[in-house]
């Protein structure tokens, strides 16, 4: 017989903002605030809950909170009175309830993982069956004039940062002069990546990668537009620096099509994009396959989204690369526990059972809560 404790009792969705310590710039927007929503999943055994975190972007998901708040209370209703022992069922009733909207999915899959590592007495990693590693995240610098981004890269190599991101995707010829900065202000041996967000047609994606090649960059993310996969292929066979697929990989059919056409040699997966930690797996089981290398990225979330993205990195030794830096850009953090960051860039997991963390009560006490029981 299944326990009833288990058993989902009710369900809290919180819609919050915090501040961004400063305005964040890529190709498709500016980024000002990090508006998410929290989802808290409670059952009928009153130590047992979990957490998850939904970031909305618009521009690359096509959701916002408001939509996420709508839909969210949908999913919510086909999950209260439901056992979350039935992992394998409740994904199927979220993922059929509606097509598309990974990134508020992605809460509730988070969080059902959280109750079921919290079920076993186990950390979320070793429930996955990873084992303990430390993390290096990257830290990122926004797109602005070339000659402003130097002292940005070099002002967080002297914090401690040892991988640099770059963003651009703006015009071609500044992209070159941006990089070209950035390499002098970094010095040679400070790791640089960059992500154009969809910025350039493929013309211009290898203008720009082939000019850049002398200054040893690690990889470039989404060079054009997502869903031109035959450029990206283009783009991919031509480019002397491997190209990363981002915004045209969401779910495993997308990792599937860009491994068959070639289209990319890396990775980018976030759990805002794939619909959350069950399906991140599917991903990495083709990536690992195909001899694809990954990384693991994120939008806007607090610290409570990224241990979640620090759990599953652990879990898996084809992720390779780490963007987690979300966190450190938001001028408030309400997570109690969680993952930490040491000697700048180092993130270093709980040992606590499911996510090993939790919210501050007063940050809670001031949200709007929409409860479905």
């Amino acid at each position: 017989m299944i326990s009833r404790t288990s058993r989902i009792r009710k369900i809290t969705l919180y819609p919050f903002d915090i501040r961004l310590k400063q305005p964040f710039v890529i190709s498709l927007e500016t980024i000002t605030h990090a508006r998410n929503v929290l989802v808290h999943i409670q059952c009928e055994d009153p130590d047992l809950y979990g957490w998850g975190e939904a970031s909305p972007y618009q521009t690359i998901q096509g959701e916002t909170r408001d939509t996420q708040l709508m839909i969210g209370k949908g999913i919510a209703k086909l999950l209260v009175g439901q056992d979350t022992k039935e992992h394998e069922l409740n994904a199927r009733r979220i993922n059929q309830s509606l097509a598309f909207n990974y990134c508020i999915k992605s809460a509730f899959d988070m969080a059902l993982y959280d109750i079921l590592a919290r079920l076993e007495g186990r950390p979320l990693y070793q429930y996955l069956n990873g084992k303990r590693k430390i993390l290096r995240t990257d830290m990122t610098v926004g797109i602005a004039k070339p000659e402003e981004m130097a002292p940005s890269a070099r002002a967080y190599i002297e914090q401690g940062f040892t991988e640099i991101k770059i963003k651009l995707g703006k015009d071609p010829d500044e992209d070159i002069e941006r990089m070209v900065r950035v390499r002098e202000a970094a010095g040679p041996r400070i790791k640089l990546r960059i992500d154009a967000n969809q910025g350039w047609d493929p013309s211009s994606a290898l203008r720009v990668l082939q000019a850049i090649q002398p200054l040893d960059l690690e990889h470039c993310e989404q060079p054009v537009a997502a869903k031109n996969l035959t450029g990206m292929q283009a783009v991919n066979r031509a480019s002397p620096i491997p190209i990363m697929a981002d915004e045209s990989l969401f779910d495993a059919y997308d990792a599937s099509t860009l491994i068959r056409m070639q289209a990319c040699s890396q990775f980018n997966i976030k759990l805002g994009k794939s619909g959350g930690i069950r399906e991140a797996l599917k991903i990495l089981d083709l990536a690992e396959e195909a001899g694809i290398a990954c990384q693991v990225g994120c939008f806007s979330e607090s610290r409570l989204g990224i241990t979640a993205l620090c759990h599953l990195a652990m879990a898996r030794d084809s992720i390779v690369y780490y963007d987690m830096d979300s966190p450190l850009m938001l001028s408030e953090d309400p997570v109690i526990g969680g993952v930490v960051y040491q000697n700048t860039n180092e993130m270093h997991c709980p040992d606590l059972p499911g996510l090993g963390l939790d919210l501050d009560p007063l940050f809670l006490k001031n949200l709007t809560r929409i409860e479905i029981d």
